[in-house]
């Protein structure tokens, strides 16, 4: 399947300093996730990369939550600090950016507008981690009505058994998976 860029948006899922810091062995996935950023740009993708984002205080995580209570209590992820930049061989200045305050990409932001205002119909992404940003995205944006790929080598989880699940049985219900190789190379030919 040949995607036309202008309907076409490549996001980019929490590859942020403060998570690839974190998250042990999730640098691995960088070397395809920036080929497929790079393939992106080439091809005139939309580009958006999507991350935490937090006011200073952090007043959008209650003292109850107990998932972010960790990010409220080491300062983690405000933005402009740097846990919440991305890595520098995925993102440029002048990249489009959305922040979120949860762990899908749709939560608490712009990014449907943003993509509805593009004309996006299809998109295509991988994050860290497979388990958490990834899988709820893809749930998120099979109910909006995107047509979705998931490149499984640029996605990264602690647990490689999750991952294989979710990128063998669970994501091609919902999205078609390939390589970053793969994906280049059907758009190419």
């Amino acid at each position: 399947m040949k995607l036309d860029p202008s309907k076409t948006a490549l996001l980019t899922l929490d590859f942020q300093q403060g998570i690839l810091g974190f998250v042990a062995g999730a640098e691995a996935v960088i070397p395809a996730a920036a080929r497929a950023v790079e393939f992106a740009r080439k091809k005139k993708y939309h580009l958006i990369h999507v991350g935490l984002g937090f006011s200073e205080g952090h007043p959008e995580i209650p003292d109850s939550n107990s998932r972010f209570g960790m990010v409220k209590a080491n300062k983690l992820f405000v933005k402009g600090t740097p846990s919440a930049e991305f890595h520098p061989s995925i993102a440029r200045a002048g990249d489009l950016v959305v922040h979120k305050q949860r762990v899908s990409a749709f939560s608490e932001n712009q990014l449907h507008m943003i993509l509805r205002s593009l004309g996006i119909e299809n998109l295509v992404f991988f994050g860290i981690s497979t388990s958490g940003i990834t899988l709820s995205t893809l749930r998120r944006a099979f109910d909006l009505d995107y047509n979705c790929v998931v490149l499984k080598d640029a996605c990264f989880d602690a647990d490689a058994e999750v991952h294989r699940v979710l990128t063998e049985k669970i994501f091609p219900g919902q999205a078609t998976v390939l390589t970053v190789d793969a994906f280049i190379a059907g758009q190419e030919g």
